[in-house]
């Protein structure tokens, strides 16, 4: 099994732009149902500030002769979940374009070779989305090592006095382990977040030396010493061949006894299979955004084990967070018209190795 991760995305300075303030084309290009949960008031006064754009005209397929008109004079194309793949075909229909702010995280659904062929600048909102996961493993990390949900379940079950203290000696967050499984743009707001608290750090990422580790406020481990060691096991690795079971049946039985799991990355970093077998012994715990599939089947037996958290893939934007995407988005669309760099471009040589 690969144990390797890739390195995170250092972002140089941004492609050449537009050298003078002007205002550019734009075409929102998204879920037709998502852009009024996405785009409020406030983000859509920018966007519209920053450029020639009709709120009113959502696309979602390109093949729609009423986006061709649209898609002809667009310089920018704002997207999101649901942009379908911007392709040879549809890139002859745009001679116009050169640009895509995309206001979500990944790019790799709809941004083809075509695009870097064209030359076609691209930034992502992959940073905005970032921080609500984040906030979401802190809440993770803390709950685990004391464990909330077999306490409100003993709670609820008691109904009545007991000496807390005695039955739950040996939970808490003082002097705890935590490991983190990659220095992403996630992992790295984890062990920011992770800094006030009375915590022993590791962190496994093969591209980030000890003195790196150090400067993120961890001690940097192979991953097996880090499953060996850490209370808490968080993975914010990316999707791909090499992290495929990253944690896989042995590395899952290094980790201690009542350790928990937590993962917001990707279901296919984690053996299931294995994940299962260990928490059905109730050996470990686990906090589990995102499964495989998704969504899991009705029968699946993590709906009803008692020591799992499961949640549908929400540890990203929700609600009012979407709207901090949808302004880093106009953010960057006046960045384009004012002729200034993307302040987080997306670069050609660096997406293979980014989620």
């Amino acid at each position: 099994m690969p144990n390797a991760l890739p390195a995170p995305a250092q972002a140089p300075p941004g492609p050449a732009v537009p050298a003078a303030r002007h205002r550019p084309r734009a075409l929102l290009a998204m879920h037709r149902d998502l852009a009024a949960k996405l785009i409020d008031d406030t983000a859509m006064a920018a966007l519209t500030a920053a450029a020639d754009l009709d709120p009113a005209l959502i696309v979602d397929d390109f093949t729609d002769p009423g986006a061709a008109a649209a898609l002809a004079e667009a310089e920018v194309i704002v997207s999101s979940w649901g942009c379908p793949p911007l392709d040879e075909a549809v890139l002859a229909a745009a001679p116009r374009l050169r640009a895509v702010v995309h206001a979500a995280g990944s790019v790799k659904h709809h941004i083809t070779d075509a695009c870097w062929r064209r030359g076609i600048q691209v930034t992502s909102a992959a940073w905005a989305n970032a921080l609500p996961v984040a906030e979401y493993t802190l809440a993770a990390i803390l709950f685990a090592n004391k464990p909330v949900l077999r306490l409100a379940a003993d709670y609820r079950g008691r109904r009545a006095q007991h000496d807390w203290q005695a039955a739950y000696a040996r939970t808490g967050n003082y002097r705890r382990t935590v490991g983190i499984v990659g220095a992403s743009r996630i992992g790295r707001r984890v062990l920011e977040l992770l800094r006030p608290h009375d915590f022993a750090v590791l962190l496994h990422d093969p591209y980030v030396d000890a003195a790196g580790a150090a400067e993120l406020g961890a001690r940097g481990v192979e991953l097996d010493e880090l499953c060996a060691l850490s209370d808490v096991v968080s993975v914010h690795a990316p999707e791909l061949p090499a992290t495929r079971h990253l944690m896989d049946a042995r590395r899952l039985a290094l980790m201690p006894d009542g350790a928990t799991l937590v993962n917001t990355s990707r279901g296919s970093l984690i053996d299931q299979d294995a994940l299962l077998a260990e928490l059905r012994t109730g050996r470990l715990n686990a906090v589990l955004d995102v499964t495989t599939p998704e969504v899991l089947p009705a029968d699946s037996p993590l709906y009803e084990l008692p020591n799992v958290l499961l949640t549908p893939h929400v540890a990203g934007s929700l609600g009012t967070e979407l709207h901090r995407m949808a302004q880093a988005a106009a953010d960057e669309l006046a960045r384009y018209a004012a002729g200034l760099p993307f302040a987080h471009p997306v670069l050609a040589d660096q997406i293979d190795r980014t989620a």
